[in-house]
């Protein structure tokens, strides 16, 4: 909930919303919940009611104090479309992310029917408008906060804001893209993090940027490179950015090299005779696929 963020692919996060619950296997060791469990129970602490879900409108306002330009990770501590985030409240959020043109926001669901459901309404767009209108973030010298501008145009979908879905296995994928595509978006983005197993996309021409990575933490599960390869390589086939944002907590290290690095012991996986993988941490793991970065991102609409 910060103006910087360890997230490779975002410069920011906003939570305007924090606290979720687990809806598929890629819940199972989610990092946030983690975090938020340690202070269940701590009075006055901000995680006080753990990882329940729980609106922050004190926090509505925090993009329009910042003046510079970013990628923001909207609610990495939650899920904007969540069913106890009430409509009404996902307009006022929508609405500051109209006031902010200078910024861009990633919002990324594991829930892409309430997305469509929500952002296909044919009353929406009128609701975030009127949103924004009414909005009391009235703080001199951040942001657009005059909507009463001629030169003002609330264009739809709203350009700055790219909607994204989680898939780690193929029924995820089969599940949710479909609607993603039936949902209005500027730019629609894969989070194929943590990747649990092969993954092909038939939906292409639809598909703006693709983001994968291994699963990170404690009871991180391993990931075949391969997994990662083939969707690099769909990305490219298709000219589709490709982002590889981590290995996780298991590389593909030759013993001889894990040996070398001195952590000698550590736990290994072995998928096939021919890929084994040393559980040796994030840092050490890296983020090279073949011997490079992959740092692709969409370009920006206008």
């Amino acid at each position: 909930m910060s103006d910087k963020t360890k997230i490779e692919w975002s410069d920011a996060t906003w939570n305007p919303v924090t606290g979720c619950s687990k809806v598929s296997e890629g819940c199972r060791n989610c990092y946030a919940l983690t975090l938020a469990e340690r202070f269940r129970g701590t009075p006055g602490h901000y995680f006080e009611k753990g990882f329940d879900v729980t609106l922050r409108p004190d926090k509505l306002d925090q993009p329009l104090r910042w003046r510079r330009p970013r990628r923001i990770f909207v609610n990495s501590m939650s899920d904007l479309f969540h069913p106890d985030v009430q409509d009404d409240f996902i307009d006022q959020v929508f609405a500051v992310m109209a006031l902010c043109p200078q910024h861009t926001f990633q919002i990324l669901t594991k829930r892409p029917e309430r997305m469509a459901q929500y952002l296909n309404h044919s009353s929406r767009k009128n609701d975030i408008e009127t949103s924004a209108h009414g909005t009391s973030y009235r703080i001199s010298g951040f942001g657009r906060l005059d909507l009463k501008d001629e030169d003002y145009d609330f264009q739809w979908p709203l350009p700055n804001v790219w909607l994204g879905v989680s898939v780690e296995i193929q029924k995820a994928a089969d599940d949710r893209i479909p609607l993603l595509i039936e949902t209005p978006a500027a730019v629609r983005f894969l989070s194929c993090e943590p990747l649990l197993g092969e993954v092909v996309v038939p939906w292409w021409n639809r598909i703006d940027w693709i983001i994968v990575g291994g699963e990170k933490g404690p009871g991180a599960r391993p990931m075949h490179p391969d997994w990662a390869r083939s969707l690099r390589d769909q990305c490219q086939a298709a000219g589709v950015p490709f982002f590889f944002k981590q290995f996780g907590e298991w590389a593909p290290v030759h013993e001889l090299r894990c040996n070398e690095r001195g952590i000698k012991g550590k736990p290994w996986f072995n998928f096939d005779p021919d890929t084994a993988l040393c559980k040796i941490g994030k840092v050490a793991a890296g983020r090279l696929l073949d011997g490079r970065e992959w740092n692709e991102f969409p370009e920006v609409r206008t």
